[in-house]
Formats: C-alpha cells, sequence, structure tokens
C-alpha cells in the first residue's frame, strides 16, 4: 500500500512562522512535522509515499529528497502556487497513487496510532480514524455506529484524525480543482460505504505555535526521561 503525506497547506494559524518556512518543515524537540509523519510510515512498512506540495514547497524537496534518509521512496505532486485543499490535492495525486487503496495522513499531525494495522484494511470507499474530540474541535465531524460505519448525521460525534485509507474510486469524476474532503465524504457516507474506528492513543493536532510549543515540551520531556532511564540502567 502507498501513502501520501498531505503538506501543501499554507499554515495560516501559524503565521508568521510559516512566512517563510514551510508548515511540514516547523521544528519541534528537534525533529520536522514532516519526520514525525515519515518516520511513522517507515516503522509501518509504507516505503512508497507522495508527498504533496505548494506554499514554499521547493523546501521540503530539497530537506526530504528521495527519501532515502527513512529507507523509503518519495514521490512529489507539485500542486503550484495555489494549493488544491485535501481532495483536489488527492485527485491531482492520484497517478502517483496508483488504483488501490492508499492511506492518507496530515503532516501536522503526532500520533501513536500503530498505521501497520492499516496495510491490509479491507475497506469499501474510504476507511477513517476517528479520535475523541479534541478542545480545539469540539462539535467534533463524524458519527461511528454500531456497525463501524460513519455518519455526517448524529448528536454523538467524534473527530476525524486526519489518517484515512481511500479507495481510488471515492474521487471518480472529481477535478483536479480546489475541493476540502468533507462533502467527498459525505457523499460516500450517504451511500453507507465508508467505515471507521476510533482510537484513543496519543494524537495531536499541531496547527498553531500554541501546540507546537506543547509538541516541543513532550518531547523534551521524553528525551529527558529517556536519558535518566539509560543512566539507571548503566549505574
Amino acid at each position: 500500500m502507498k501513502a501520501m503525506i498531505l503538506a501543501a497547506g499554507r499554515g495560516e494559524r501559524m503565521r508568521p512562522l510559516t512566512d517563510h518556512t514551510p508548515k511540514p518543515l516547523l521544528k519541534a524537540a528537534g525533529k520536522t512535522l514532516i519526520e514525525y509523519a515519515l518516520e511513522n510510515l517507515a516503522a509501518a512498512g509504507f516505503s512508497e509515499i507522495v508527498i504533496n506540495i505548494a506554499h514554499l514547497g521547493n523546501q521540503i524537496k530539497d530537506y526530504c529528497g528521495n527519501g532515502e534518509r527513512w529507507n523509503v521512496s518519495i514521490a512529489y505532486s507539485d500542486e503550484g502556487d495555489t494549493a488544491l485543499e485535501t481532495a483536489g490535492g488527492i485527485v491531482k495525486a492520484l497517478p502517483l497513487l496508483g488504483d488501490k487503496p492508499f492511506l492518507v495522513l496530515n503532516a501536522d499531525i503526532v500520533c501513536d496510532y500503530p498505521l501497520a494495522n492499516l496495510r491490509a484494511k479491507a475497506i469499501d470507499l474510504a476507511h477513517l480514524v476517528m479520535i475523541n474530540n479534541p478542545s480545539h474541535h469540539p462539535e467534533g465531524d463524524f458519527s461511528l455506529n454500531t456497525s463501524g460505519l460513519l455518519s455526517e448525521q448524529g448528536s454523538d460525534k467524534l473527530t476525524f484524525s486526519g489518517i484515512g485509507v481511500y479507495h481510488p474510486k471515492l474521487f471518480e469524476n472529481i477535478p483536479a480543482t480546489p475541493l476540502k474532503l468533507k462533502p467527498v465524504l459525505n457523499r460516500g457516507m450517504q451511500l453507507q460505504r465508508i467505515s471507521g474506528e476510533k482510537f484513543s492513543g496519543l494524537w495531536m493536532d499541531i496547527g498553531t505555535p500554541e501546540r507546537l510549543r506543547t509538541l516541543a515540551e513532550l518531547g523534551n520531556h521524553h528525551a529527558r526521561e529517556t536519558s535518566r532511564h539509560k543512566e539507571d540502567v548503566t549505574n
């Protein structure tokens, strides 16, 4: 299964940090955001990765290169000066993704979801990983029913994590023009062809400078704990 990292966004909420640096290259605890995604994908056995780029995209290409550093192969879908939003960006990248289901995740999320679980996931049109609603998105996105299907209706909604597996058929007859993902998903949900699962582990959407600082603090704390543990073992 191939994977795609969504990295073309302008990062408006991160400004002025993103005025001269693309959001995926912002650092926390000594590591760029996109590195967290690449390391997780590589560890889960994903070796063919597509990254879409737009705003300051050449910096991402220069930084990530062909993926050799992570033992993966990277191809780029260049959207030019104006990003195509999520659905439009996926449509443009379809020639690189092939005709089989593929994984897509946002470049600005950090989590410990076991991505390897999705490599052999049987899906219809799409399968989304859902989480409890974070404080910055209390209204949620979709409801998950007992049969494992997602719906845009219902009061007990969960938030879409930004991790999903999609079949190319979901994007049939959709042009590569700016288009958000939600209307495409809503159409599939009306046909009862989109499934989901709830994940309750570590998940962070690094969408603001404050959350970037929180990630840095978490990373530094983890590094200190790891160092302390090594000292305890060797002493």
